[in-house]
């Protein structure tokens, strides 16, 4: 009898959490996290708006803490997909999330502090 053993994981599949070094290819490494996960379930949301934001948050991660580790995730939940940004410092100046999102906030983590923010499905764009 042989046994088979399952390949690890990706690291960077999408929707898991994908731990990022702030540094000058994280906000567009995060771009990229973001939009795979979109097209992967086909979410029926404005990928552009959710990278634009995830872009935002992220961006705003590194300001506040360059050099730093941050995790970014991705979920989809019932009517709605959801993106939460991890970093020790996150600042106020969030203008963009604030506009474009349905719903967005913070709490605190065991090393700092998360953001996050919610786009509410759309019923005209289709769903995968």
């Amino acid at each position: 009898m042989t046994m088979t053993i399952a390949p690890p994981r990706p690291a960077g599949l999408p929707g898991l959490p994908v731990r990022l070094t702030a540094g000058p290819e994280t906000v567009a490494e995060a771009r990229r996290q973001v939009r795979a996960a979109v097209e992967l379930w086909r979410a029926p949301v404005d990928p552009d708006v959710v990278v634009l934001l995830a872009s935002d948050l992220v961006t705003n991660a590194i300001r506040h803490q360059p050099g730093g580790t941050i995790t970014i995730g991705v979920r989809r939940g019932p009517g709605h997909l959801r993106v939460d940004v991890h970093g020790s410092a996150i600042g106020p100046d969030l203008i963009l999330v604030r506009l474009l999102s349905d719903d967005w906030g913070c709490y605190p983590t065991p090393a700092g502090q998360a953001v996050y923010f919610t786009l509410a499905f759309q019923p005209d764009r289709r769903d995968g």
